[in-house]
Formats: C-alpha cells, sequence, structure tokens
C-alpha cells in the first residue's frame, strides 16, 4: 500500500489530469481551425488536424493509462479508485474496474474517439484536403464537448484527504469476464459511428455526396457495427448466464439503448451501398449517419442521466444528466438543422424503378427505422409519462414482442429477394426463380416444425420457415454470383473461392440473422422450466433428463466473495451421467450485495441451465432449472453477423482506393 502514495505515484495522477486539460485545449485548436482553413482555401491551417488528432489521442490515452495503472495498485488516494475497488479483487477485475464505473467509463469513451480520429487522420492520406479538415474538426468538437463534460462533472482523478486503508469494491454485477469486455466493444461501437457522423456533417457543410465519400463512408460504419453486434452479443451472453433469470433479452432501457443505433447502423450499411453504387438516396444517407450517432448519443444520456432504474446503468446524477443533455440538444439540434438547410444542394442524379435493388434497400431502411423508433418510444415513453403526470408506468417484452417482431419478419422476409435484384430495373419473376428451391424447402421445414410439435404456438413453425429462407437465400446467393445454374458445378465451386470478401461477407451476415432468427423462436416456443423445492439425495425428472441434488456447500470461500454452491448430477432418463453442475449464490462482504451464478450444460441443441436459490424453513433448497433448446445458437449468431463484418471489412474494394478518390476528384461539386 505505502508505494501507492509515493510521490511519483501522486505526479502521475496529476500528470493524467493535466493531460486531459491539455487535450481540451487541442480539442479546441483542431475543432476550429482547420474548419476556418477549409472555408478560406488554407491549406496549412487544414493540414494541422492531423497532428492536433495525433496529440489528442497521445495525451488522453496517457491519461486513461494512469487511471487504469492507479486501479492495478490500488491507490486508494483517488476517490474514484477507492470507491470502486478493493485490494482482493481479481487482477482481471482490478484493471475492468477502470471502467466499470462512471467517471472511468466516460474516460474509455473519450479515448476511443480520439483514436477514431486519429485513424482518419493517419490513414484519410486520400480524401480531398478540404474534406478531411471538415471531419477532423466535426470529431474534435465532439471531442471538445466530451472532455468539458469529464473535467467539470466526472473528474476521475479527484483526491480524497484521507486515503482508506482499503477500497468499497467493484460492483458483483460487473465482476464477470462477460461484462469486462463487454463496454469497450459497445464504446467502440458507439463512439465509432461519430465517424460516421463526422463525415456526414462535414458533407453538408460541402454540400457535396458521391460514391468517394460513401467508400469512406462504409468502412467506418461497418466497424462500429461490428464492434456493436459483439458488445450486444456479449451483454446479452452475460444476462442470460449471471442474472439468474434465464432469458438472454429483457428490452431494458440500457439494452434498448444499444440496440437502436444498431438497427440505425444497419439501415446507413445498406444506404450507403446505393450511394456508392448507383449515387441516389444521398439526403436519406446523411440522414441516417446523423441519426446513428444521436442514437449513440441518447442511449449514453439514458445510461448516465439517472433517469432510468437498471442493472447496468452507470450514473444516477441529474447535473451530469443535464449537461448530457445539453451535448445532446446541440449535437443533434444542429446537424438536423444543417440537415434541413444544405440537404436540398445534395441532388441525386440516378433513377430506378419501383422493383430494383434501391427499392428493395429503401425497403430495407423503412423497416429498420421504423423499428428503431419503436424501440424508442417503448423506452422513453414511461419516462415522458412520470415526467408529466408523475405515474409510473412500465412498458415491458410484451409491448416490444407484439410491436417490434413484424418489421424483423418483413425483413426476414425480404433479404433473399432483395440480394438478388439488380440494380436500377428488375423483375421479381426472374429473381424468385433461383429461389423456388428455398422457398419450398422453408415453407416443408416450417410445416414439419409445426407437425412435429402437433399444433401449439406458431412462432417456432414460422421462426423455423424464417431461419431457413434466410440462412439458405445466402447461401443462394453465393451460388448465383458464382454462375449457378449456368455453371458447371465445378466451375461454380472454383468461383465461389474467387469471389470478393464483401460478397462472401454480406452472406454471412445474413446467415447469421438467419441463425438468430431460428434460436430465439425456438428457446422461446419450446423451452421448459422447473421450480421446486429439492433435499440434497434427492432425484427428481425434469423434462427428458434426471437431476440430483448431491449436496450443497455454505461459507465456500472465492477471491472476494462467499458463495453458497450446490453440487448437481445430470443424467438421462437411464441414468448415465451427462454432466455435473455447481450452481452458486454469492455475497461480496466489501458490498453485502448478493449475485447469482448459474450451472449451464451446453450442447448444440440445448443449454440445460440451473439456479441454486435460498434454504426453505421445511427444509430442501429453491431451486430453478430450465431446458433451453438450440440456446448456444443465439450468440453462434451473433457472432456470425460480426464474422461477415469482419469479412466485408476486409474486402479490399472497402480500403479506400487512390482509384475512387481521382474518380471523385473529376466530380464537379454539386
Amino acid at each position: 500500500m505505502l508505494e501507492t502514495f509515493s510521490a511519483t505515484g501522486f505526479g502521475l495522477n496529476e500528470l493524467g489530469h493535466f493531460a486531459l486539460v491539455l487535450a481540451f485545449f487541442v480539442a479546441l485548436w483542431q475543432a476550429v481551425i482547420p474548419l476556418v482553413g477549409a472555408s478560406r482555401g488554407w491549406y496549412d491551417w487544414m493540414a494541422s488536424a492531423v497532428p492536433a488528432a495525433v496529440v489528442q489521442f497521445v495525451l488522453i490515452a496517457f491519461s486513461f493509462a494512469v487511471l487504469m495503472r492507479a486501479f492495478i495498485l490500488s491507490d486508494f488516494s483517488l476517490i474514484l479508485v477507492a470507491s470502486n475497488s478493493h485490494t482482493a479483487k481479481p487482477l482481471l477485475y482490478k484493471i475492468t474496474g477502470t471502467w466499470g464505473n462512471h467517471e472511468g467509463s466516460m474516460l474509455l469513451w473519450i479515448t476511443i474517439l480520439s483514436l477514431f480520429g486519429m485513424m482518419v487522420a493517419l490513414f484519410g492520406r486520400n480524401l480531398r484536403p478540404t474534406l478531411k479538415a471538415r471531419v477532423l474538426a466535426v470529431q474534435a468538437m465532439i471531442g471538445v464537448a466530451f472532455l468539458a463534460f469529464i473535467l467539470f462533472t466526472s473528474n476521475p482523478f479527484l483526491r480524497t484527504a484521507v486515503p482508506p486503508f482499503d477500497g468499497q469494491g467493484l460492483n458483483p454485477l460487473l465482476q464477470d469476464p462477460g461484462l469486462a469486455f463487454h463496454p469497450p466493444f459497445l464504446y467502440l461501437g458507439y463512439v465509432g459511428l461519430s465517424t460516421s457522423f463526422s463525415f456526414a456533417v462535414a458533407a453538408l457543410l460541402e454540400g457535396r455526396v458521391d460514391a468517394a465519400w460513401a467508400r469512406w463512408v462504409r468502412p467506418w460504419t461497418l466497424m462500429a457495427w461490428m464492434f456493436l453486434t459483439i458488445g450486444i452479443a456479449l451483454g446479452s451472453w452475460w444476462a442470460y448466464y449471471e442474472l439468474g433469470w434465464g432469458g438472454f433479452w429483457f428490452w431494458d432501457p440500457v439494452e434498448n439503448a444499444s440496440f437502436m443505433p444498431w438497427l440505425v447502423g444497419t439501415a446507413l450499411l445498406h444506404s450507403a451501398i446505393v450511394v456508392e453504387k448507383r449515387e441516389v438516396l444521398k439526403s436519406w444517407t446523411i440522414l441516417l449517419a446523423i441519426l446513428a450517432f444521436s442514437f449513440s448519443l441518447i442511449g449514453t444520456f439514458i445510461v448516465r442521466s439517472g433517469v432510468i432504474t437498471s442493472v447496468h446503468a452507470f450514473a444516477n446524477d441529474p447535473d451530469r444528466g443535464v449537461f448530457i443533455l445539453l451535448i445532446l440538444a446541440v449535437a443533434i439540434g444542429g446537424s438536423l438543422t444543417l440537415y434541413a438547410a444544405r440537404a436540398h444542394v445534395l441532388r441525386a442524379r440516378g433513377t430506378f424503378a419501383l422493383v430494383s435493388r434501391e427499392s428493395a434497400l429503401v425497403v430495407n431502411n423503412v423497416l429498420l427505422i421504423v423499428a428503431a423508433f419503436v424501440v424508442f418510444i417503448g423506452t422513453i415513453w414511461p419516462l415522458v409519462i412520470e415526467m408529466t403526470t408523475g405515474r409510473k408506468l412500465s412498458v415491458g417484452a410484451p409491448f416490444f414482442n407484439m410491436a417490434f417482431t413484424p418489421f424483423m419478419v418483413g425483413i426476414a422476409m425480404l433479404l433473399p429477394i432483395g440480394a438478388l435484384l439488380p440494380w436500377k430495373r428488375a423483375s421479381i419473376d426472374a429473381a424468385i426463380v433461383p429461389l423456388r428451391g428455398v422457398l419450398a424447402l422453408s415453407l416443408a421445414l416450417g410445416g414439419l416444425t409445426w407437425w412435429l410439435q402437433t399444433g401449439g404456438s406458431l412462432l417456432a413453425p414460422i421462426g423455423v420457415a424464417l431461419a431457413t429462407w434466410v440462412v439458405l437465400g445466402a447461401l443462394d446467393d453465393l451460388l448465383v454470383r458464382a454462375g449457378w445454374p449456368r455453371q458447371p458445378l465445378g466451375q461454380v465451386l472454383r468461383r465461389l473461392g474467387r469471389l470478393p470478401r464483401g460478397d462472401w461477407g454480406r452472406a454471412v451476415a445474413h446467415a447469421g440473422l438467419g441463425v438468430t432468427i431460428f434460436a430465439v423462436s425456438t428457446v422461446l416456443a419450446w423451452q421448459q422450466e422447473d421450480i421446486r423445492v429439492v433435499r440434497e439425495g434427492e432425484t427428481y425428472a425434469f423434462g427428458p433428463y434426471q437431476l440430483r441434488l448431491e449436496k450443497v456447500e455454505e461459507n465456500v470461500q472465492g477471491p472476494n466473495y462467499t458463495a453458497t454452491r450446490g453440487t448437481f448430477t445430470l443424467m438421462d432418463r437411464e441414468g448415465r451421467v451427462l454432466a455435473t453442475l455447481q450452481p452458486e449464490k454469492r455475497v461480496y462482504p466489501v458490498s453485502g450485495m448478493p449475485t447469482t451464478e448459474a450451472a449451464i450444460d451446453s450442447t448444440l441443441d440445448r443449454d440445460v441451465y440451473v439456479v441454486i436459490g435460498d434454504r426453505q424453513k421445511e427444509g430442501g433448497w429453491s431451486v430453478w432449472a430450465y431446458i433451453k433448446p438450440f440456446a448456444p445458437w443465439l450468440w453462434i449468431g451473433g457472432l456470425l453477423m460480426a464474422l461477415g463484418g469482419l469479412l466485408s471489412l476486409s474486402d479490399r474494394r472497402l480500403r479506400v482506393a487512390a482509384g475512387a478518390v481521382r474518380k471523385a476528384r473529376l466530380v464537379p461539386a454539386e
């Protein structure tokens, strides 16, 4: 402990704070000087944005590293460390404790923001100088706002006059590998969308959007979307096994806060393709870029303003909420005002028929945006009612499932057809021909599912049919692009390997959506639940299995918790042992907070999920057990979507090519 109060440690913490102050002034320079240079044609002023972006990142990254060091060394002279760490915590959670709180997570947020700014500065050598200067200036404006927020309301380097001997510990719910890495991936997605926003505002300032602009926006949006997908999947996985409720999605306001920008970002990705290929939907794509980051800011407000209560909300300080609300109002209001004033100059050049790939992508966009606004209304409406009437209103899963699901069904039905439609003008009959076999098989599998489950809910049959339609439709898309059925099978297989990675990425991402639809529908339709009181040594039947409670151990010592641990044997009906499950109920002495650790036996076709509760007065222990068919495919589907994004991102056509830029330079500004 003594080394944490050394002069060196003291100086580093102050240097970390001072680095943030310097970064604020560097961001101010980057926000103003290049913008003036772009408007006046002063290249030296525009060029200053690049070193400013690099210096800003170095300063903020240094500050973040200093804060992380304080957590690793348990430097309780910092109020933040004393409030969110403990010497008995495992090293992993000391490190992740850096962002397991409001102040540290905001510092991570601004670190990632400056990282994206530096990446644009370093990798944007072929950008038009005026566009690059404006993009970096807008990115810096966001940095100025959030650096001010940190420095004036959320300083992570505040000292305490009398450092405690030990800290108060991290929220036990955050002491888990799934949630340790969930926030960084979410922030890479949230903040990555700021780059698309900066490109959109810069394009409005220039009054020019072309194929080269879309080719620049797509990789940044795709990168953010990919990270956001991984972050959402990690959060869902954590909620599934950590909260002990057996669910994977609860329509919690904080879950919705990450889901809304994901939906709008998905629409933006598809819309940018239309701009790149056909130079239409320019104004719409700009609006989507603004909305995607706007929903990220709204999510930041929801999580940190204290207006909602959630197991993973970060802050409840109204003053901070007001500051974020001000940032949100300026960013969203200012960008939409600029859009209203300048969107008319972004004239579309091409036209397209009612039946065409462009039209299919427009319908896709409309469904995604309306779905996002359904989630937004369901999330915000209770807050509006409470503020205006004082009544508390709960909008739960039934509303979201009923209002949101039809849009996802529509998207799933459209995907395979839209992917095969040609640009500009198409025929639905011609697009359906390669999909006739897929359609027949999808309907057959849906009917077989209905027959096997002997009636009942339509959820599983419809989900199986849609999933088959989307997955096989994605495969059919690849085969058609490789020449099937016009070419011999051998040649088709050879051409498949030579298809661009972007084509493979699209197919894998679409297949991932189909897999997720399959898993969601089968888990919800076919899961089995059993709640009972069980005594040690008792065996009972559970679906096609048997469970035996072998023993319950109390006061089991963990690294920084004590646990009640049950040991269960999972057997088939013939008594063959399949697995040993050890669910725990943990109590962290520092916080006094209990948590539930479910025990899960996973195979590709199901999860057996067991939770142990409290000892009962009449003897025995309360036990919750679930059988969740095909549950692992929920996260396999999410990973497939992210893998599709990665494959597309690695396509050389998405790397910013000099050819695209040269083409852009030949196009006069509109």
